[in-house]
């Protein structure tokens, strides 16, 4: 079971539930059509949108097998909600969780991309007691690709053809990375006694 204390506070963003105040940013960010081109979804509608966000509201918790825990990415210096964060919980058994994001091309290459997904690792190997976290995306999306590889995940397989989405088969690329090499990846970024910070 993981139940957070919010906000989640990084350098730079604050990790928090949804309001629906974040209905105009959601719509913003997910109605365009090169934020959705590798996801599941079309681009939204404003109507769908002030539907979806009370369901998005109540994903605070990992208590059960299949809940997702989604989080909305708002900067600390301007108060902006500028993406999302998700950790599924994808296997009780085998101690497994799913990563996934999606973040305003306006704030794209600023180091905002890396720095969520960083503090979604530490909470669910540490608080969530995970042993392995999957990063999945189309095997077309580099950017992404890029980005998990960037959080220290290894690219475990290629699934060719592996899903029929928004009318053609499409590649699938799995990434996953364990928690021993999450805390080794740690203690090397940390300084040692006397290291500077």
């Amino acid at each position: 079971m993981l139940r957070p204390t919010y906000p989640i506070v990084t350098p730079r963003l604050l990790l928090r539930p949804f309001t629906m105040d974040d209905c105009a940013a959601f719509y913003a960010i997910r109605s365009r059509s090169d934020v959705v081109r590798y996801l599941y979804e079309e681009p939204i509608t404003l109507v769908e949108v002030n539907d979806l966000m009370p369901k998005r509201m109540q994903r605070t918790a990992l208590v059960d097998e299949g809940d997702v825990l989604g989080l909305a990415l708002e900067r600390r210096d301007t108060g902006e909600m500028i993406g999302d964060v998700v950790l599924i919980w994808t296997s009780v058994a085998h101690q497994q969780g799913e990563l996934g994001f999606v973040l305003h091309p306006d704030h794209h290459r600023q180091g905002f991309a890396r720095e969520a997904p960083e503090a979604i690792l530490k909470l669910g190997f540490t608080a969530g007691g995970m042993h392995r976290i999957v990063g999945r995306c189309d095997a077309r999306n580099a950017p992404s690709a890029g980005l998990l590889l960037h959080l220290g995940m290894r690219q475990e397989a290629l699934l060719r053809q592996n899903e029929f989405v928004k009318g053609e088969w499409c590649d699938e690329a799995i990434y996953a990375i364990l928690a021993d090499e999450w805390r080794a990846q740690q203690a090397m970024q940390s300084p040692g006694p006397g290291g500077q910070g």
